[in-house]
């Protein structure tokens, strides 16, 4: 019964979030269907049965109140490492995430914050080579100037790493928006 997760897409019909893909378990989404807080989309053929009714699980629902997206992105490990799309930003080649590690740019020995502005992916290589000093420094050039992004440029990253597996009936929500090719 694991194996039976539901889309969670806004009440505009996109996905809450792409990366992580937004997924109840079947338990949180039947929850949500009880409670009048979710319409449900799409379900999947499998039945589940309580003493007094049936319901087929929701492969995809839609919460029925708009819940607005954060204006501004959380600083989290993650968000950084999807920002620079899980790619060392000295090498240049991407890692999975357990082989990142994030980098101060102005080392914090030199009063470098942690933010934004001044931390990157690094893989642990490179990380090491730099270490305390400044790029130049180290004779390292930083593929992009590390900057705070918008949730809608997260949002668009995480569209480029789909998940291991995606059930047929959330296709139609998870690339509605891209763009069609043409004769």
């Amino acid at each position: 019964m694991d194996t039976y997760p539901a889309l969670v897409l806004n009440a505009d019909f996109r996905p809450l979030s792409y990366f992580p893909l937004s997924l109840w378990s079947w338990q949180e989404t039947v929850k949500a269907v009880m409670s009048c807080r979710v319409s449900v989309v799409s379900e999947y053929d499998r039945v589940i049965h309580s003493p007094s009714r049936s319901l087929r699980l929701p492969s995809v629902v839609s919460l029925k109140d708009y819940a607005p997206t954060a204006r501004r992105p959380a600083f989290t490990r993650f968000n950084l490492f999807l920002r620079d799309r899980f790619t060392c930003q000295y090498c240049g080649r991407a890692f999975p995430t357990a082989e990142l590690t994030f980098d101060h740019v102005i080392p914090r020995s030199r009063g470098g914050a942690t933010c934004w502005g001044n931390v990157v992916a690094a893989c642990g290589a490179c990380n090491l080579a730099k270490a305390d000093k400044l790029p130049r420094e180290a004779g390292m050039r930083l593929l992009v100037p590390p900057a705070e992004p918008s949730g809608h440029l997260l949002h668009s990253i995480g569209q480029a790493f789909p998940p291991d597996r995606l059930h047929q009936s959330w296709r139609d929500f998870l690339y509605w928006d891209s763009e069609l090719e043409t004769d």
